[in-house]
């Protein structure tokens, strides 16, 4: 699967409507769930490359309007992974502690250590997004944290992190169906929230946000995906690809023995 168009070009600007939200690809569904069943031990064996090897780590940041399928990608497409070598962050509404330091405080703490993969479930990026949508912050801030943002990516980067952020679209009428799920099924209705209800009247501004977001913030170390997301199976496999030809680039190995094991004798 050619993942490069779904790939947000560095600088220049950026139109969502430009994204289909219900590709499917060329394949069916079934197709790419057979896909996803091949994949599982190709990402299982290049994480635990990675894990042993303990010299680079790596980053997915995942981003979506609400029901938009983020913990749905989470628990799909990380299924088969090593739990000891993978880290998953979920950030709220930052803490009165958290307020207190710049935005990106919290953030960094949990960037992953060498021979790990994190996951940000939502991320810095609510920080240019609901900030800039409620009017927390002006269009001068919005910037100036653009800026930041780079560096900060930068700064991963350049520590061995690899980035891959990505964008799950989906459209109006899907949300519409997903939060109407959440509320008739009493087994989902955990996860709905009247909130949410607000933040979708804000469709456009939102829409708006993410795309200066995603155009000033993609780059080569740290690029953005919009991920057409209608369909949950076609997501799914196209992560799925995502992760293994971004660990594939990547292509830990694991380390040397220190010593020579035809010396070793266990009696």
């Amino acid at each position: 699967m050619n993942t490069k168009k779904y790939r947000v070009a560095e600088g220049g600007k950026l139109k969502l409507s430009a994204f289909k939200t219900d590709e499917t690809g060329r394949g069916s569904e079934a197709e790419a769930l057979a896909r996803i069943d091949e994949r599982r031990p190709k990402l299982a064996a290049l994480q635990e490359r990675l894990y042993a090897e303990g010299r680079q780590s790596l980053l997915m940041v995942l981003q979506a309007r609400d029901a938009g399928g983020k913990d749905g990608t989470v628990k799909h497409v990380l299924y088969g992974l090593n739990p000891q070598g993978v880290t998953v962050t979920s950030f709220k509404v930052p803490t009165p502690l958290e307020l207190s330091h710049d935005f990106l405080w919290r953030v960094h703490a949990h960037a992953p250590a060498a021979g790990m993969m994190a996951v940000f479930n939502r991320s810095h990026y609510e920080d240019v997004l609901v900030t800039r949508v409620h009017g927390l912050i002006d269009q001068k801030e919005t910037v100036r944290r653009y800026g930041h943002i780079r560096a900060f990516e930068a700064l991963l980067s350049d520590g061995r992190t690899r980035i891959v952020k990505l964008y799950l679209h989906v459209s109006e009428d899907e949300q519409k169906q997903r939060l109407q799920a959440r509320l008739d099924d009493p087994h989902k209705r955990w996860k709905f929230n009247v909130a949410d209800l607000k933040e979708r009247e804000r469709w456009d501004d939102y829409t708006h946000a993410y795309q200066d977001a995603l155009a000033a913030t993609s780059s080569k170390a740290a690029p953005w995906y919009v991920i057409p997301a209608d369909h949950k199976w076609f997501r799914n496999d196209l992560i799925g690809q995502i992760l293994q030809d971004t660990l594939e680039d990547m292509d830990p190995q694991f380390p040397e023995a220190d010593f020579d094991p035809a010396t070793v004798e266990i009696k």
